[in-house]
């Protein structure tokens, strides 16, 4: 009775609509549970299929606007992403979102995988990092290409004795930021392939983290240059310790950084009107 208030039909009128599903999927769809129905396995994974095609009927049907008044556009966007882009951009983005669209609201959501599940279900508007386990509707647009770095505290050991070589470098201690705790990765490959290896003394959540530790200990930090550059900026300005960086001493392969949104948004004139402003904001950090 309450699925058929909520679609504006009668009872009977839902039980034939139910008989017609039925026949049509080869499959009950609701069965019984007590004094109650719950979804057949089919019919939870057609539940999830249902709800894009519901939502790109909506985008295709939705009548197209000529222009966007942005001084009178009231609306909310999700922007999931990790905590280097939220440092080194958001507060640019919010000032130039501000600007032109007062009355928009900002939420900055934490990225604690790649899963683009949440832009499918309509829980994020915009997904900023790098491209992870995606599916061939996801629409992205890159946005900078970045790459690592090393810093170390003012002083430090690898400093000032000429150039830093793999093996010295493979000799230092190291903090690592990883969101999942990961103690290698991609710079221990390249390492490996020279027949050394590091010792990983700390892992930590952040690459704020990593500087914070590196700035009291002779443990060297990797960060991206994006962000080292950005708040070791903030940190001469606010008169606090400032590291040094170097070059990795081994070849990685760059990151790219991209904005991923799902294609029910690809059209949304507000929508169009944000992922622009994130291009702008990088494009003018020189990114």
């Amino acid at each position: 009775m309450g699925a058929a208030r909520r679609l504006c039909l009668s009872a009977s009128a839902m039980s034939r609509t139910l008989a017609r599903l039925r026949a049509a999927t080869g499959d009950p769809l609701l069965v019984r549970a007590g004094r109650g129905l719950v979804p057949t396995p089919h019919a939870t994974e057609l539940r999830e299929r249902v709800r894009d095609l519901a939502q790109d009927a909506q985008t295709v049907l939705r009548p197209a606007v000529a222009s966007l008044d942005l001084a009178k556009l009231k609306r909310s966007f999700t922007i999931r992403s990790n905590e280097g882009f939220v440092e080194v951009s958001a507060a640019q983005l919010v000032a130039a979102v501000t600007a032109a669209a007062p009355n928009v609201r900002l939420r900055f959501a934490p990225k604690p995988d790649k899963d683009v599940r949440a832009l499918r279900e309509g829980l994020v508007d915009l997904e900023i990092g790098v491209l992870g386990k995606s599916g061939p509707e996801v629409r992205l647009q890159t946005l900078f290409r970045d790459h690592f770095v090393c810093a170390v505290r003012e002083g430090h050991p690898l400093l000032g004795r000429g150039k830093v070589t793999p093996a010295r470098y493979a000799a230092s201690g190291h903090v690592v930021a990883s969101r999942r705790g990961h103690a290698s990765g991609p710079v221990d490959e390249a390492l490996a392939a020279l027949g050394l290896s590091r010792t990983v003394v700390v892992v930590v959540p952040s690459f704020r983290a990593a500087l914070a530790v590196a700035s009291v200990s002779d443990l060297v930090a990797l960060v991206t240059s994006s962000f080292f550059n950005a708040t070791q900026g903030h940190q001469a300005k606010s008169g606090l310790a400032v590291l040094r960086s170097f070059p990795l001493p081994v070849r990685t392969e760059a990151i790219t950084v991209s904005q991923m949104w799902h294609p029910r948004l690809d059209a949304d004139p507000a929508h169009r009107w944000l992922r622009g402003l994130v291009l702008a904001t990088c494009r003018e950090q020189g990114r």
